[in-house]
């Protein structure tokens, strides 16, 4: 299905909601009048001193226009005009009743045959899935990301506009206010694994977690914060995981220019990088240093450069300037200035970057410092 299909089917779908919204206000209030008009009209009969039963059996085969004839004499002028004023006012709303109930149904068929109701079928299918709420910049990315991954996700955005976009993109979408725990209802919020509020408004998010957290105790729930301490808020909200975009966006840019040569590393070949993805279950990351001529570890051993990490890193393989490659070295080796050190890194990936790129520190000999 191309964009502009799911676009066009999206917009005859709300549509065809705003003509269906007429017939079926239209139907309740012609039902109310016909059983106004049903009671008053009894009542009427009743007055005249008509049996209850009777009274009530007569306003039934006048506004129905069946026409069995007369339960008891109308031989007073009450009775005939009140009898005219209920043939003429029941005939009248049973028609449009009439009318009413034809369009209302054939509305419905038309929806089921044009198959605009098959999103809310597929909703409602939807087990153990994650629901996305906000379809920004964040949003798109991990929507795009789980459709890669083939995990069934439902994204609820209060933008008709935006959840149109995901749905071009081949997404689920709903538009609601996920602050409402009607809303996230719909979203099967029940029936969920995962629930990812990645709105860029703080307040939003507590709120939407706290929903959430009340309508599912089981869901796992990660939030976006925008400033650092909505953090705990989120968290005392019920979120489990609280994502903060500015500060894993410092930190990648601080990863960079500490650790310049893991991307080119990453790059030489796939292995590297499938190993990195698997440590980085276990909580380890891979990253590779270059010694740098004055370095604060450039000539000391591999024993001695682990130990002024303090646990941070060990060092798994070192790749010398002129081609040689030493795996697994002994706490004897020495680095040298253009080493390429690949480190397996635990705890703070930026304290082990700079004990590295740090410049080496002067030694004192007597009163003079040696660089």
């Amino acid at each position: 299905m191309t964009p502009r299909q799911t676009s066009s089917e999206s917009a005859f779908a709300q549509g065809a909601n705003t003509l269906l919204g007429s017939p079926l206000r239209l139907l309740s209030g012609t039902l109310l009048y016909v059983a106004t008009l049903f009671a008053i009209s009894t009542m009427g009969y009743v007055r005249a001193g008509w049996p209850l039963g009777d009274a009530a059996y007569m306003v039934l085969l006048t506004i129905f226009s069946v026409g069995y004839g007369e339960v008891r004499p109308i031989d007073t002028t009450f009775l005939r005009l009140w009898t005219t004023m209920t043939i003429v006012l029941g005939c009248t709303g049973m028609i449009v009743l009439t009318g009413a109930l034809v369009q209302v149904f054939t509305l419905f068929q038309f929806r089921r045959l044009m198959g605009l109701d098959r999103m809310q079928t597929e909703i409602e299918r939807l087990t153990g899935h994650t629901i996305i709420c906000g379809y920004g910049r964040i949003g798109v990315q991990l929507a795009r990301a789980l459709a890669e991954a083939n995990h069934p996700f439902l994204v609820l955005e209060r933008s008709p506009a935006k959840a149109d976009e995901a749905r071009a993109h081949g997404c689920l979408a709903l538009v609601g206010e996920a602050t409402l725990e009607e809303t996230l209802r719909e979203a099967g919020i029940t029936r969920a694994r995962v629930l990812a509020t990645v709105l860029p408004d703080d307040a939003a998010n507590v709120f939407i977690t706290l929903s959430a957290r009340n309508l599912n105790p089981a869901v796992e729930i990660i939030a976006r914060g925008e400033a650092p301490t909505t953090e705990s808020k989120l968290l005392h909200a019920g979120a489990d995981k609280v994502v903060l975009p500015t500060h894993i966006g410092a930190e990648r840019m601080t990863e960079l220019i500490l650790y310049p040569a893991t991307g080119k590393a990453m790059a030489d070949g796939s292995a590297m990088g499938e190993v990195k993805r698997k440590l980085h279950d276990f909580g380890l990351d891979l990253e590779v240093v270059i010694c740098p001529p004055r370095g604060a570890l450039t000539g000391a051993t591999v024993g001695e450069a682990e130990q002024r990490g303090n646990g941070a890193y060990f060092i798994v393989q070192i790749d010398r300037a002129g081609g040689q490659q030493i795996e697994h070295p002994g706490e004897d080796v020495r680095l040298e200035a253009g080493d390429r050190v690949m480190l397996v890194v635990r705890g703070s990936r930026l304290s082990a970057g700079a004990i590295f790129s740090s410049p080496a520190r002067p030694v004192k000999h007597g009163r003079t410092l040696v660089r």
